[in-house]
């Protein structure tokens, strides 16, 4: 039977045969017959690595933060350990400011800075979101000029894309407003911000992408080091609090949640756009984030580009991995360094110190799943994940704005298939005994107790069989 033609934007090519003929490229004024260039192929562990990720993210943490949030007097801690559970939830949060902490704790105050080694892995999402971007570019420019597409055709097209995902991040960040609401720090917007200017280095020798990585971190730590907060600035009228950390003492004060020169551009900038009636002169963002973070941002993707390379490269696949690990461990040391000495390790205003330490984590990721599936034999473990990993974009887009009724849809048709599931297991595995939960409403009550989980799990399964029906026609979504 004939494979059927993949249907997409941007088709998912596979390498051409040896009977591939030979085409005609035009570059640069320049007219010659020479047979393409094999694309690259794709890299199974970068696919289940992005799937991974965007599953997590799409399930909001299967609503495990949610769950964590119960009430202490609920039934529910008659099953679940509750400190165990909000030790667990603290990884699918972001802490209010500083990113870094001493393992087993969630106070920042705690502990030398040098012990500072562990991170939220929530945190860890948007970075590996971005550092995936950067590792997938030299995949995706060597099958474009496979195709034939000269090099102005595609600076056009990552000029495009970059402008479509600012303006799919501006939509996301509009839906609750009366009219668009010109904000940039969502993922999409502020990959979209950078997209274009990484493109640039595709291809560069080595020490331009470095010296380009290390003049945005020297430059965004000069940057931010050397304003100075107004005298009279009120953390409170910023909606900053001392109490959690979100107010640095000098000489980092500069560093702080919306008194640093990311928040004063943002304050000039944002107000320049038509501002929704709703929403009025913009005077702080609540979380802290800023439109400038796509600077030291791009640091990230670059460290992406130089792995993604590196995996493209000739190497032996060991070798590409011991590489990996490698970068990993001299990233992560180097920003618990920065860290320690002059550069506070915050994830929401992307401190260079921050682009290293989560860099670290992210790369040691990604060694991984190369190691489980590009080197082991584990490559159909990573199907479920790829299935999701080859339309990330529409599942991202799913996760923020359908789960909600797609939960609600799965519990509304659903909702008795899993209150008998869940009360043959409180039965087979004795869960309510001692309880004052009758045997008969055992299944009602964990599906209650259970909800955020059980909800997140319901949109996510049903957003993956979507994800795989696509997969099984060939369909992918690409911007």
């Amino acid at each position: 039977m004939a494979k059927k033609e993949a249907k997409t934007y941007q088709i998912l090519e596979n390498p051409p045969t040896a009977a591939t003929p030979t085409k005609t490229v035009i570059d640069e004024d320049k007219t010659s017959t020479a047979p393409p260039k094999k694309p690259a192929g794709r890299l199974l562990s970068l696919d289940a690595f992005r799937g991974f990720i965007m599953l997590l993210l799409a399930a909001h943490g299967f609503g495990i933060a949610a769950l964590a949030r119960t009430p202490a007097d609920n039934e529910l801690w008659q099953i679940l350990d509750r400190p165990t559970l909000q030790w667990i939830s603290f990884h699918f949060t972001h802490p209010d400011w500083q990113s870094s902490f001493v393992p087993g704790t969630r106070d920042p105050a705690i502990g030398s800075p040098w012990l500072h080694v562990g991170v939220s892995f929530w945190d860890l999402i948007q970075p590996a979101f971005m550092f995936m971007v950067g590792v997938s570019l030299p995949f995706s420019m060597s099958r474009r000029e496979s195709f034939g597409q000269n090099k102005l055709k595609r600076i056009l097209h990552s000029l495009t894309r970059s402008a479509t995902l600012v303006l799919m991040g501006v939509f996301l960040y509009s839906l609750s407003n009366k009219s668009t609401h010109w904000i940039f720090p969502n993922v999409l917007a502020q990959i979209g911000l950078g997209y274009f200017w990484v493109t640039l280095l595709v291809g560069r020798r080595r020490w331009v992408q470095i010296a380009a990585m290390i003049t945005i971190l020297v430059g965004t730590w000069v940057g931010i080091h050397t304003y100075t907060p107004p005298a009279d600035a009120s953390p409170e009228a910023v909606n900053a609090r001392v109490e959690k950390g979100e107010i640095y003492a000098p000489p980092y004060r500069q560093w702080s949640k919306n008194l640093n020169a990311f928040h004063a551009f943002d304050v000039w900038f944002l107000n320049q756009f038509p501002r929704p009636s709703d929403v009025g002169e913009f005077k702080y963002n609540g979380g802290g984030y800023q439109t400038l973070n796509f600077v030291p941002a791009m640091a990230t993707m670059i460290l992406g580009l130089l792995c993604g390379e590196l995996l493209l490269s000739s190497w032996l696949p060991r070798r590409k991995f011991w590489t990996l690990v490698l970068i990993a461990l001299g990233c992560w040391a180097f920003g618990i360094f920065l860290g320690a000495t002059c550069c506070p390790i915050v994830k929401k205003i992307w401190t260079p110190s921050w682009v290293l330490f989560s860099g670290g984590y992210v790369v040691g990721m990604l060694a991984i799943f190369y190691l489980l599936f590009d080197i082991l034999p584990f490559k159909r473990l990573a199907f479920p994940f790829v299935v999701v990993g080859t339309n990330s974009l529409l599942v991202y887009f799913m996760g923020e704005l359908i789960t909600k009724w797609l939960a609600q849809n799965v519990n509304r048709h659903f909702g008795w298939a899993i209150d008998g599931i869940l009360g043959w297991i409180a039965s087979t595995f004795h869960i309510l005994n001692g309880s004052q939960v009758p045997p008969e409403e055992a299944g009602a009550f964990l599906h209650a107790a259970f909800q955020p989980v059980i909800s997140a799990t319901s949109a996510v399964i049903a957003i993956w069989l979507l994800c795989y029906w696509l997969y099984r026609q060939r369909i992918f979504i690409r911007v």
